[in-house]
Order: structure tokens, then C-alpha cells, then sequence
């Protein structure tokens, strides 16, 4: 009917299909090699990426989502692991930002804890982020939670921002005991700085440090090859959070230090 015969018909259909399982086996190489840097990286993020690397061959999303259930490349559903332990006896404190907007640096902080991968195990990301700037401000990294830890981030914070005055801050946190501990809350009531705290335990009640987590993993951590150890890491979160503060553009381009000083105070960390 179509004038081909039924060989000519099955043997174009033989050609597609043959090129369909190639163009599938460079996608599932692919998956391969980038889980190699990212071992972690889930199902979403892995096919946006292929989507830049194949833009025009790259099947749908529910295609992909199949294929990798078929060739068992899916992530197995991880113990959640848990930054903050709100169950303790240290004073918890109202959230003062409901509807608070920043309209200049050292009015609000945000501060927040997130573990990192490592081929040793795991350690903890302690942030402190100015939420108009979008800059971190004070971080540490750790092979545990403990509040000293968390505190380090603070002091940094301080030590950065203390020529610009902490008259009008507010620092805003979840209900974690590193942040309710009595030397965190001395530290922050000996720069006179308000004190706000997440109540409903939802994302949303601390999302600028919630975000500065996702873009510091998204765009570098699940793309890159897993730390060694916690002094692999400590180099490469200097990297990243140099890049972040001073290259990456932010909705808010407003730089408040002179590189030279902020990468000063990094390498003594």
C-alpha cells in the first residue's frame, strides 16, 4: 500500500530499533559516569543534566524515570539523616520573620546545619547567611554536631560583619539544641542580636537557608566527585563558597567585603 515491501518495511524498523538501544546505552553510560562524580545525585537532577547533554535525542522525563528502574539505576531510599534535635530543655524562641523582608545586610541572618557525603563517612556543614546579600557569612565543617561547632560559624559571622553594627539584626534558626545551647544564645545576646526561631518544623520557616543548602549541593556537591575525607571536603567547600560569595550572580549582586578579606579570614578557619 505504502509502496515498500514487508522486508524493506522490517528491515528500516530493525535499523530505528537498533538505533533506539544505542541511543539508550550512551544515555545509561552516561548516568554511569556522572554517578561516578556524583554517586548520590537522584533521578530528577540526573535526567536535567542529560537533558543538556543530549538535547535533541533525550526522551521524556517518564521515559527516563523507566528506564532507569529497568536497568536498576534508581537510588535506594536512604535513612534520613537528622540535623536538628529540637528535643531538649533549652528555651525555644517565637519566629519573628513571618513576614519580615530584609532591606539591608546585618538586619537578619539565617543560620542552618547540613551533613555532606564523604568517601570517610559523613560530616556536618554548619551556615550563617546574610538573607539580603545571600553571602555566607560563617561556616564550619565537622565530623559532628556538637555546638562548639556551630558556634564557630557564628564567631566568623561576627568577626566578618561586626564593623557594619548589629543594632537592628535578628538571627533566625531552627529549634536545634546547637542554637537554643546557653554559649550560643550568651554569643548572640552579647551582640545585642534579636533571636527567632522556626515553629511549625516546616522548609519554609528558614527558606533562604534552606536554599543556600540546595544551591551549594545542586550546583556543586552532587555533581562533583565525593570528598575523601573531612580535609578533602574543608578544601572543597573553600572552593565552592568562594565561588558562591564572589562569582555567582545572586538576585541581590551587592557585594559587602573586599575578596582579599574574606578569603583572609577562610584560610585561617
Amino acid at each position: 500500500m505504502f509502496g515498500k515491501s514487508r522486508e524493506g518495511y522490517y528491515s528500516v524498523s530493525l535499523e530505528n530499533r537498533n538505533q533506539k538501544e544505542l541511543t539508550e546505552q550512551d544515555i545509561i553510560n552516561s548516568v554511569k559516569d556522572i554517578r561516578s562524580q556524583a554517586p548520590g545525585i537522584g533521578a530528577y537532577k540526573m535526567f536535567l543534566i542529560l537533558k543538556d547533554i543530549y538535547p535533541k535525542e533525550m526522551h521524556g522525563r517518564d521515559w527516563f524515570y523507566k528506564m532507569m528502574h529497568t536497568h536498576h539505576l534508581m537510588l535506594k531510599p536512604e535513612r534520613k539523616r537528622h540535623t536538628t534535635n529540637s528535643n531538649h530543655n533549652y528555651h525555644k524562641y517565637k519566629n519573628l520573620i513571618k513576614e519580615f523582608v530584609p532591606t539591608g545586610i546585618n538586619q537578619l541572618w539565617v543560620a542552618d546545619i547540613t551533613y555532606i557525603d564523604t568517601d570517610d563517612g559523613v560530616v556536618y556543614l554548619h551556615l550563617l547567611t546574610d538573607a539580603f546579600t545571600h553571602e555566607i557569612i560563617g561556616w564550619t565543617l565537622s565530623e559532628n554536631l556538637k555546638a562548639v561547632n556551630t558556634l564557630a560559624a557564628l564567631d566568623m559571622g561576627i568577626s566578618i560583619m561586626s564593623h557594619f553594627g548589629f543594632k537592628k539584626l535578628i538571627h533566625h534558626s531552627d529549634r536545634g539544641s546547637q542554637y537554643c545551647c546557653n554559649a550560643y544564645i550568651e554569643r548572640l545576646h552579647s551582640i545585642e542580636s534579636s533571636i527567632s526561631m522556626t515553629e511549625d518544623y516546616k522548609p519554609t520557616d528558614n527558606a533562604i537557608a534552606e536554599r543556600v543548602n540546595g544551591i551549594l549541593k545542586q550546583e556543586w556537591l552532587y555533581r562533583m566527585k565525593r570528598p575523601k575525607d573531612l580535609s578533602d571536603a574543608m578544601i572543597v567547600i573553600k572552593g565552592i563558597i568562594d565561588f558562591y560569595n564572589w562569582k555567582r550572580p545572586h538576585m541581590n549582586n551587592m557585594k559587602i567585603l573586599p575578596p582579599g578579606k574574606f578569603r583572609e579570614i577562610l584560610t585561617a578557619v
